[in-house]
């Protein structure tokens, strides 16, 4: 079980230093980047339903900004530092930029 370990292990470390080497992007700090912005994904959605449920627009506006953001932060970085990146990536982001619209 300890050899399967290792290949995984080697595998992923493969995929990153790939990651690091031909496309600038660390994965150490896009994964970083996105569980620093999940507490905030999830307060904006709950501050969100609240501001909803009372009916004020100002609250909604200024929440749906802060839900924007922690969707957006970890794609930015890799669109601000990502290098040849294949044109599929532009794709996904938009996407999942999209579906966070």
């Amino acid at each position: 079980m300890e050899w399967v370990d290792r290949v995984i292990m080697g595998w992923i470390r493969g995929v990153m230093q790939t990651a690091r080497d031909n496309y600038g992007v660390d994965p150490v700090v896009f994964l970083v980047i996105y569980l620093v912005t999940v507490p905030f994904f999830y307060y904006s959605i709950f501050r969100m339903v609240r501001a909803l449920a009372v009916k004020k627009q100002q609250e909604i506006l200024a929440w749906s900004m802060v839900f924007l953001g922690s969707t957006a932060a970890p794609f930015i970085y890799v669109l601000i530092f990502g290098r040849n990146l294949p044109w599929w990536v532009y794709v996904v982001i938009a996407l999942l930029l999209g579906q966070g619209v």
